[in-house]
């Protein structure tokens, strides 16, 4: 039985034009791109040609993007490169960012920094003035995500921006899952520091961008090595560099489409959802307004009483369609989702939730047979429950 996948917030299939682009550098075009002879060079010359390509997309300059192994170390890189740099000993933040935010801030309170975390709203959002109230004199830096990864709620990037140049604090963005959804742009923005990864937008695993505006106080993390002008130590994976570059060209190119897609998707879920469900069905944080390719929706009994989410999912999954119960870092957990918690929701409400996200070859034709699928399966399980 051929899968139906709903989980593109984890990961994306890899595209057969980026796998085309990074094929000649898994075979012919092996060489370290530190060796000094043809096939060193050869390589070489690739990984520059995409790094100023990826700043191009960014609107960004080829000094200020740093290759990485993926989101989570740039996340990692950032938090901790920018306390040794500034000096400084506080962090604010978001109790709903992604845990390779989070935890990073957590492991630097053992060192005597503080962390201040800002409270969201029921959908998610941090606002500028929210910012503006917490910075202090001893802030190092402000990491509040563009999109968040489990409900799909969107920053106002560029308001935050705005109040922390005003107040001469570094800003990072963690923009794993808005790169390819919705625009991004670093100078518009005003950011001095972004997070990306490949694998969320049909490139390989294991590559991804740290981008740090030239003249932000940060220090590298990764050392080793005089790889990215020793700044991220480690032999450069040029086949992943030049596949993140080919899929975030596409990502860029085609994003209209896409997220015009995405968007139909999740709106006609909506509707099929409301129409089958009625108030059995929540849609947990933004109901519009928020990214086009993620909808994070519970199911509760009559009595207001959750269902489990997680035997929900794999009921679904021996139907075979793949959801999530959250972030994939973070699937199997038994605590309920720490964004969930974070906008609000009690622990039924938590538990009885799923993440739907949308890719760019799924159909409303598969949005249909999920929809029919839970109808069959939440009857079951109420009728269990009851």
């Amino acid at each position: 039985m051929d899968s139906i996948y709903f989980d593109h917030a984890a990961t994306t299939p890899l595209d057969k034009r980026v796998l085309d682009a990074m094929t000649p550098f898994l075979t012919e075009n092996y060489g370290n791109a530190n060796s000094a002879h043809q096939l060193g060079r050869t390589s070489k010359v690739a990984i520059e040609d995409a790094r100023e390509n990826i700043a191009k997309l960014l609107n960004a300059e080829p000094s200020e993007i740093i290759f990485t192994s993926g989101g989570t170390e740039s996340d990692n890189a950032v938090i901790k490169g920018m306390i040794t740099g500034t000096g400084k000993n506080e962090i604010i933040t978001s109790p709903i960012e992604h845990h390779a935010v989070l935890h990073p801030a957590e492991s630097l309170e053992n060192e005597g920094i503080t962390i201040k975390y800002l409270e969201p709203n029921e959908e998610g959002i941090i606002t500028a003035e929210q910012v503006k109230n917490a910075i202090s004199e001893n802030t190092a830096i402000v990491s509040l995500m563009h999109v968040n990864n489990e409900i799909g709620s969107i920053n106002p990037i560029k308001e935050i921006a705005e109040v922390c140049r005003e107040s001469g604090v570094p800003f990072h963005s963690d923009t794993v899952q808005s790169i390819g959804k919705i625009p991004v742009d670093v100078k518009e923005f005003g950011m001095d520091a972004l997070s990306i990864s490949a694998h969320k937008i049909y490139g390989p695993k294991g590559i991804g961008v740290l981008y740090v505006k030239n003249g932000t106080p940060w220090e590298p993390w990764l050392q080793g090595g005089s790889q990215e002008r020793k700044r991220r130590g480690g032999t450069s994976n040029v086949p992943g560099i030049v596949g993140l570059s080919k899929a975030m060209e596409l990502a860029v190119d085609e994003l209209e489409n896409n997220a015009s897609h995405y968007y139909s998707l999740r709106e006609f879920a909506i509707q099929q959802l409301d129409e089958k469900f009625d108030e059995q069905f929540y849609v947990n944080g933004p109901r519009n307004g928020g990214a086009p390719h993620i909808l994070n929706v519970a199911f509760l009994s009559p009595d207001e009483k959750g269902l489990d989410g997680e035997m929900l999912l794999l009921n679904l999954d021996i139907e075979g369609i793949c959801v999530s119960n959250g972030s994939a870092c973070t699937s199997g957990a038994t605590e309920p989702s720490h964004v969930l918690s974070g906008i609000g929701l009690n622990q039924d409400h938590c538990n009885s939730s799923i993440r739907i996200s949308f890719g760019k070859h799924n159909t409303k034709e598969e949005v249909t047979l999920l929809v029919n699928k839970l109808e069959g399966i939440l009857d079951r399980m109420l009728a269990m429950a009851g």
